[in-house]
């Protein structure tokens, strides 16, 4: 059994959201002239974005189920995969709009792909912009038991840990629902700490530092302390930062508890209980005895999940293991862990 739990399934064009818009979101479209919405997060035509011979000739990659089922289900032995749909929501600014957007592409993921394939499951997309619309439409979808996660990106206005967004997390706990924070942004605010970078590059680079933030923040703040069963995934996040990071943040998290009070245990074990992290991107050396050392500083074997990462260029041919790795890590990498993770995998799906 294989779980694939980061795959991200396009938006063939805004036309195909707009049978599942409400009669004024469709006029609005019309009349603001909207022609096309993607997440520029992830430039269309950067090498990264779709790995070559997932790139078709015409329209976008990952756009057809057809195409979902030929490149990554088939290929890699899927038994499920999580769909984690990136499309750009959280870069508007109207609310109103982000949740009606947001509300679409769960639509058409439910009915397009969910709905036709059953080893299909789904992150449901929330418009972040209003924490009130993003517990509505948590509770839209979460009768759904195909829908296993929330979705949130790495970058936007505000820390994830701060208290406004505690309403999500407490729907993500109340329903069984994982977070999964994805590499992204928002571009409200520069994606990185000292300012507006030049090149894709140095974004794409950056995105590890909002994770740490964002880690930081989940851990300071108190989230787990709140809700000690929410789980959260960091997804194409990298991992090889993880234990230098836990390292600097135990430390200083020592020296400086009475600050954080609440925060009774210490970071690494905080991670060990409540995080997870995707495969994909492997952002580590590549010699297998090197990349087993990292593992080793992780100090646990159940933090990584299997993931492809598709259509995503991470890996070339069906390399999305590293070499080198034990058949028993295998194992919890691709099966175990991800069951243990997402409590709704096990559930029946009618």
């Amino acid at each position: 059994m294989t779980i694939d739990c980061d795959i991200h399934p396009s938006i063939p064009n805004l036309a195909a959201l707009l049978p599942y818009l409400d009669e004024h979101w469709r006029e609005i479209v019309k009349l603001r002239g909207m022609d096309e919405f993607n997440s520029i997060s992830y430039p269309a035509r950067s090498p990264l974005t779709a790995r070559p011979d997932w790139r078709p000739e015409k329209g976008k990659p990952a756009a057809t189920l057809e195409q979902i089922r030929g490149e990554c289900l088939d290929p890699f032995g899927t038994d499920l995969a999580i769909c984690n749909c990136l499309h750009g929501i959280q870069l508007l600014f109207s609310e109103d709009l982000a949740a009606a957007f947001a509300r679409a592409v769960n639509t058409l993921v439910a009915k397009e792909l969910l709905d036709k394939e059953p080893r299909l499951r789904a992150s449901i997309v929330v418009p972040i912009q209003n924490v009130g619309l993003a517990v509505e439409e948590i509770e839209r979808w979460a009768g759904d038991p195909r829908f296993v996660q929330v979705l949130l990106l790495a970058s936007g206005d505000h820390p994830l840990g701060k208290r406004i967004y505690w309403p999500i997390y407490a729907a993500a706990a109340r329903h069984r629902l994982t977070i999964g924070i994805h590499a992204g942004s928002s571009y409200h605010n520069p994606p990185t700490a000292a300012g507006w970078p030049t090149y894709y590059t140095e974004d794409y680079t950056a995105q590890a530092q909002a994770f740490q933030t964002q880690l930081s923040s989940l851990i300071c703040e108190g989230v787990f302390n709140q809700y000690p069963d929410l789980i959260v995934v960091l997804l194409e996040s990298g991992w090889t930062w993880l234990p230098a990071h836990l390292w600097r943040l135990t430390k200083y998290w020592r020296g400086l508890r009475m600050e954080i009070p609440w925060v009774d245990r210490s970071p690494f074990d905080i991670v060990r209980s409540n995080v997870r992290l995707s495969l994909q991107p492997t952002d580590g050396p590549p010699d297998s005895a090197d990349l087993e050392r990292v593992i080793e500083h992780l100090k646990s074997d159940a933090l990584l999940l299997f993931s492809t990462d598709y259509p995503h260029w991470q890996f070339d041919g069906r390399d999305a293991l590293p070499s080198g790795l034990p058949a028993s890590l295998k194992r919890k990498i691709m099966v175990d862990n991800p069951r243990a993770t997402y409590a709704r995998l096990v559930e029946p799906v009618a």
